[in-house]
């Protein structure tokens, strides 16, 4: 079964429905870092199929460069699959014509993706002061409504942030789901927490599914899975760092352990990518290892009054108190947010011996993706990538599920 992904990012939930056995038509995405990330992506899953990961490994070790690893390990139907556009007002009738192309006399099974959720996001809101009611963004739930009367998909899975149920007092969430009626889908909903799924992440996102009328279908059940691991596990098998280590390639400094194995966030070879980190100035390094103390040693979580006033740069003690988060060793990480792409405060590794924010390999983890997901772009670009994402295990649990029932 083939699906088409909008608002894709870097595919956290196409990699997920990829696992679980459907092939994607096309990903349309306007973040061009991201769209290259999918395309790296896909090309790994092509030469796995051919069963010549030797020739991924030598491009994300830096042996060969993009445009050779393209040009060899590539072909025009994932060149062309991946559309590097916005979504909305001209550019759709462009994007339905790309796809067209693409999926020839083929029906398109599902539409997944979720809008940009800035606009419903608690937030976000609490930051505007309008509310983000002015925000165009509230609507591309319509963008993404002209795209399933325009393919006509058999199911479709739309996923957004909590807010999204609240937003207006509840009038979009409503609307929304209107709408979607109006066009021919029944449709039902769930709020789903990614550390069901073994993703070491607290993380609660609205996960609606729609699916034809003619289409005999009910909303999965999802199976909690026993999940007693903590981020503990996802730091101890790699190189300790220090704040602005940049070398790209680095070896494990331990032998896996029984969730990444149970997992398979490592991927039985013998090197890891991308485990880099920013650096930061002295203040917020001085910050850091007040934070690290008081969770390690007092078991509390630092809040922006309880700092000496030497370290405090505004006087606002009232709002945004928790700016500066330890991620908790003895627990599952709190929601990986795209904010983690302008600085590391919400994400400080807990460690007084490596005073610094998460790396981008270890944000990967905590998000659930595999050892072998490299992300294009540059440091900053792979935070954002990271932070926006779908935890992949728990979309390939979603995606298994609609696959039993549809078939």
């Amino acid at each position: 079964m083939n699906f088409i992904d909008l608002f894709s990012g870097a595919g956290g939930l196409s990699e997920g429905f990829i696992n679980a056995g459907f092939k994607p038509l096309a990903h349309v995405e306007m973040d061009s870092s991201a769209c290259k990330t999918i395309e790296t992506r896909l090309v790994y899953h092509k030469l796995k199929s051919e069963k010549n990961l030797e020739a991924y490994y030598e491009y994300i070790l830096g042996k060969v460069s993009r445009k050779e690893f393209l040009v060899k390990n590539s072909n025009e139907e994932i060149e062309k699959s991946v559309i590097n556009m916005g979504i909305g007002g001209k550019n759709n009738q462009e994007i339905f014509n790309k796809i067209d192309t693409l999926r020839g006399q083929n029906e398109v099974d599902l539409i997944i993706g979720g809008p940009p959720c800035q606009a419903y996001s608690l937030v976000g809101r609490s930051r505007d002061k309008n509310r983000m009611e002015n925000d165009p963004r509230n609507y591309l739930y319509k963008e993404y409504a002209k795209f399933l009367k325009y393919f006509n998909p058999r199911l479709f899975v739309f996923e957004n942030v909590l807010g999204l149920i609240t937003a207006k007092k509840g009038d979009y969430f409503k609307n929304m789901k209107a709408y979607f009626k109006r066009i021919g889908y029944q449709l039902d909903y769930d709020v789903l927490n990614s550390s069901d799924f073994g993703v070491l992440q607290k993380r609660k996102r609205i996960i609606l599914i729609g699916w034809r009328k003619d289409e005999e279908f009910i909303y999965p059940t999802f199976e909690k899975i026993k999940n007693p691991y903590t981020t503990k596990v996802i730091f101890e098998d790699l190189q300790t760092l220090q704040p602005g280590d940049s070398n790209n390639i680095t070896k494990y400094a331990k032998p896996t352990n029984e969730y990444l194995q149970k997992f398979q966030l490592r991927n039985g070879v013998d090197f890891v990518t991308q485990h880099i980190t920013r650096n930061h100035n002295e203040r917020d390094l001085e910050i850091y290892e007040v934070a690290i103390k008081k969770l390690l040693k007092d078991g509390e979580r630092l809040k922006y009054p309880d700092l000496p006033e030497r370290l405090k740069t505004h006087k606002n003690e009232y709002s945004f108190l928790d700016r500066f988060k330890v991620v908790n060793p003895d627990d599952h990480s709190h929601t990986m947010v795209a904010h983690i792409s302008k600085d590391g405060h919400h994400y400080i590794f807990p460690d007084l011996k490596q005073i610094r924010s998460l790396s981008v390999r270890e944000a990967a983890r905590i998000q659930s993706f595999p050892d072998d997901f490299y992300f294009e772009g540059g440091r900053t670009a792979a935070f954002r990538q990271i932070g926006n994402a779908v935890p992949p295990l728990m979309a390939k649990a979603i995606a298994t599920k609609i696959k039993i029932k549809l078939e």
